[in-house]
C-alpha cells in the first residue's frame, strides 16, 4: 500500500512599512519573481466583485522554501510557476537578501522616528516582522542539508510535533503560533481537519506590518462621501482627504496611479484608479508584473486626495487549485505518484511526500494614521505516500470607485500585498 505523507504551506502577514536595499542583484530575483506571481494569482482570485487581499510576498516566500526540497519535474514545473530563472540555486539566498532588507527598513525608520521627535516630526516607526518555521513530524526522515538550508536563508527553525497521534493538537499549535507572529491578526489559518495522522510537515510564513504615514490624514477631515461599490450606484462612505499635499502621481492610458509614502518613504501604498466607473475589469485584465515595479518612483505633484477608510478580513483562502491551474501538478501529486520532494526527504516508491494544500490568510487596515496588515502562508506536506520647474496647480484625485491597491517596497520595488476594494464598506 502506497503511504502517501502530505505537507502544508501556511502564510499569515500583518504590515504597515518596509526597507531597506541589501544585495541589489538577488533582491532584484526575489522582487521580480514575486511580483509576477502576484499578478498571476490576482488574475486567478479576482474574478468576482469581491474585495480581495494577497500577500505575494508571503506566499512567494513560503513556497520558495518548499521548493528548496523539490527534484525533477517538480522543481521544473515549480520553477516555471514561481517565476525563478534557470539558475535556481540563487532563490535562496534572493530570498535571505529581499527578507534582510525588508527588516532593515524597520530598524531605519526606528532612528528616523528617534531623531524627529525633536524636532516635532512622526512619532511611530514603521514595526515589520517575518518569521518562518518547519512544523515536522518528529522522527520522520528530513534530509539535514534541506533543513540547513532553509535555516540559513529563511531562518526557518525546525519543531518536532506529533501529527500522527494528536494532529487536532498540532493545528492548535501552529494556529497560535501564527497568531502570535502577526499581533492576534491572523487566527485560525489552518481549517479543523485540514491535517491527520498523513501530514509529516508544514512550512509557515507569517508577517507582521504596521506602517503609519508619513504625513497623517486629519481625522477632523474625514466625512461621508459618495462610492460606487462594485462600479454602480453610489453610497455614503467615511472618505479621508489630504488637500495640496504632494504624493507620487502618473496619469495612464485608462488609469491613474497614485502613490502614498509611509514613515521614512521606503515603504509605499499605490493606488491604480481605472478612469471609468465600472473600468476595473479592464484594469486588471491590464496588470502585468512591469506595472507594479513601474509604480515604485513616480513623480510627486500637489494632489487633493480623497482616500476611503477601509478594513478587509478576509477568511483563509486555500490555493492549491489555483497554483495547480498555473501548470503547479505534479507538487500537489497530480497524476498520483508524480510529486518529487526527494531533496526534502528521500523519496520512496511507497513513501514520498507532496503539498496537500496552501493556506492563505491575510488582514488589512487603512485609516488617518497608517496601514496595518497581517498575512500567513501555509504549505501542509502528506506523503504519498533632477531639477525642478514651478509646480504646477493641485489636481483632485477621488477615490469613488472600485481600485487595485499595494503595499509596495520602494527599494526593491516588491509587493508586500496586492488587492482590489470594491466596497469599503
Amino acid at each position: 500500500m502506497i503511504r502517501m505523507k502530505r505537507f502544508l504551506i501556511l502564510q499569515a502577514f500583518g504590515a504597515l512599512i518596509a526597507g531597506m536595499a541589501h544585495s541589489a542583484t538577488n533582491v532584484d530575483l526575489a522582487a521580480k519573481a514575486t511580483n509576477e506571481l502576484a499578478v498571476d494569482l490576482h488574475h486567478q482570485l479576482a474574478t468576482g466583485n469581491d474585495n480581495l487581499c494577497i500577500s505575494p510576498y508571503s506566499i512567494e516566500s513560503a513556497l520558495a522554501m518548499t521548493f528548496a526540497g523539490a527534484d525533477g519535474n517538480t522543481r521544473r514545473e515549480m520553477a516555471r510557476v514561481l517565476h525563478f530563472p534557470d539558475n535556481d540555486t540563487a532563490v535562496p539566498g534572493a530570498f535571505s537578501s529581499l527578507q534582510h532588507s525588508l527588516e532593515e527598513m524597520g530598524a531605519k525608520t526606528a532612528e528616523l522616528v528617534k531623531q524627529s521627535k525633536r524636532f516635532g516630526g512622526p512619532g511611530e516607526p514603521i514595526i515589520l516582522s517575518i518569521a518562518n518555521r518547519l512544523f515536522a513530524q518528529k522522527g520522520y526522515d528530513f534530509r539535514q542539508a534541506f533543513l540547513s538550508l532553509v535555516k540559513q536563508n529563511f531562518g526557518a527553525a525546525f519543531e518536532p510535533l506529533d501529527f500522527v497521534t494528536d494532529a487536532s493538537g498540532a493545528t492548535r499549535h501552529i494556529n497560535q503560533w501564527v497568531a502570535d507572529q502577526t499581533h492576534d491578526r491572523i487566527r485560525d489559518l489552518i481549517p479543523g481537519g485540514a491535517l491527520d495522522e498523513t501530514t509529516r510537515l508544514v512550512l509557515a510564513n507569517a508577517l507582521y506590518l504596521k506602517a503609519p504615514w508619513a504625513d497623517p490624514f486629519p481625522e477632523n477631515v474625514t466625512k461621508p462621501e459618495p462610492f460606487h461599490v462594485h462600479g454602480g450606484t453610489p453610497i455614503d462612505v467615511p472618505m479621508m482627504r489630504k488637500m495640496d499635499r504632494h504624493f507620487g502621481y502618473a496619469k495612464r492610458e485608462g488609469f491613474t496611479a497614485v502613490s502614498l509614502p509611509y514613515v521614512g518613504s521606503d515603504l509605499q501604498f499605490v493606488i491604480l484608479l481605472p478612469d471609468e466607473v465600472n473600468g476595473l475589469r479592464v484594469l486588471e485584465s491590464k496588470l502585468t508584473g512591469d506595472m507594479l515595479p513601474g509604480c515604485a518612483k513616480l513623480d510627486t505633484r500637489g494632489v487633493d486626495l480623497h482616500l476611503p477608510k477601509f478594513k478587509l478580513e478576509p477568511p483563509t483562502m486555500a490555493l492549491a487549485k489555483q497554483f495547480e491551474a498555473l501548470g503547479m501538478k505534479t507538487a500537489f501529486n497530480q497524476p498520483q505518484g508524480s510529486a518529487n520532494f526527494d531533496k526534502m526527504a528521500p523519496r520512496k516508491p511507497k513513501d514520498y511526500l507532496y503539498i496537500s494544500q496552501i493556506f492563505h490568510k491575510t488582514f488589512i487596515a487603512v485609516d488617518e494614521k497608517g496601514t496595518e496588515a497581517a498575512a500567513a502562508t501555509a504549505v501542509a506536506m502528506m506523503a504519498a505516500t533632477a531639477l525642478r520647474s514651478p509646480p504646477p496647480p493641485p489636481i483632485e484625485v477621488k477615490i469613488d470607485r472600485p481600485f487595485v491597491y499595494a503595499i509596495q517596497h520602494v527599494p526593491s520595488g516588491v509587493c508586500l500585498f496586492l488587492g482590489r476594494v470594491t466596497d469599503p464598506r
